[in-house]
């Protein structure tokens, strides 16, 4: 069967070195979802302009389905500068005043999260009040059972408290990475270890699932009690852009497939690790990917190689 996936927010533009690619963590993540084998949306809003006319022929080209692609007829499409340091790790300048911090509710996005099997958000589209209630409209109706999927992905000034909290509340998976766990823990008081600090959020916000990438570190998940630690050993890195949002789609695509907490872990490294050896955040997944979701492989024992080099960068 094909699985429901709803990325909600900010789709742009990357101005990368290397040109002009697809961004914003909703569409990436989208983007991912359908190469592993979903049915993906992304509710999102671009300008009347041929940026935003190129983002619908680059979606459609990928699969991905438009109906919830809205169009404004007064701000501009989103753009994001990106500069990258010598390791690949990129610096963003977030154009303001886009087409997606006009975000709306609308029959198709409704339908949309009404028919979700997994919905995705994070912080950035939640910049400006308008798109704010609107993605946390559109979250509380996602029917029982749905993932509501808050990755955090915290961008320079463009979070506070209140929205993190009202997330949290709104979500039952949370995904950061060891960049964005301190900031947690100065907002709420976490102390501990980071499995301390991770299962003090899933207590406090009743979260199934807490996912958290640490670098060299490798990743940790914690589901309903139950933990996963998976190693990490360094590969060659273009850039990390969009590799979290491909870890993400690959932890949900595992979870709704019900794949044991290991393999898991494991899969969705791969596939991150697999999207930082190219430039831009969406490169062809190969089909292995997918297939692996049809016939799962056996769980990696603890300390094993993966089957993919881990990269020893944040995504």
């Amino acid at each position: 069967m094909k699985f429901n996936i709803v990325g909600i927010g900010e789709v742009l533009w990357d101005l990368l070195p290397s040109g002009m690619k697809l961004g914003g963590a909703p569409a990436n993540f989208a983007g991912h979802a359908h190469a592993l084998g979903a049915e993906a949306r992304v509710v999102t809003r671009v300008g009347q302009d041929g940026l935003g006319t190129d983002i619908f022929k680059h979606l459609e080209g990928h699969g991905i389905v438009c109906n919830t692609v809205q169009i404004d007829p007064l701000a501009a499409t989103g753009m994001v500068t990106v500069t990258l340091s010598e390791q690949g790790i990129p610096q963003y300048i977030i154009h303001e005043n886009a087409a997606w911090d006009r975000l709306a509710v609308t029959p198709a996005a409704e339908a949309a999260i009404a028919a979700a099997d997994a919905i995705c958000f994070g912080s950035l589209a939640q910049r400006s009040e308008v798109a704010r209630q609107t993605i946390q409209q559109l979250v509380a109706t996602a029917p029982l059972g749905t993932l509501r999927v808050f990755d955090i992905n915290l961008r320079q000034k463009y979070y506070t408290r209140a929205i993190i909290e009202q997330s949290l509340r709104l979500a039952n998976v949370l995904k950061l990475n060891d960049g964005e766990l301190p900031v947690l823990a100065e907002e709420f008081g976490l102390v501990g270890t980071p499995r301390d600090m991770m299962q003090n959020l899933a207590a406090t916000f009743e979260l199934d699932v807490v996912a958290l990438t640490r670098g060299p570190a490798g990743s940790l998940l914690l589901q309903n009690g139950q933990w996963s630690d998976c190693p990490s050993v360094p590969t060659k890195v273009v850039d990390t852009v969009g590799a979290g949002d491909a870890f993400t789609a690959a932890l949900i695509m595992g979870l709704l497939r019900k794949m044991p907490l290991e393999e898991i872990n494991y899969f969705a490294d791969e596939v991150a690790r697999f999207v930082c050896g190219f430039a831009g955040a969406t490169p062809p997944l190969p089909d292995r990917f997918a297939q692996r979701l049809v016939r799962p492989a056996e769980p990696h024992p603890k300390g094993a190689t993966p089957t993919l080099p881990f990269t020893a960068l944040k995504f």
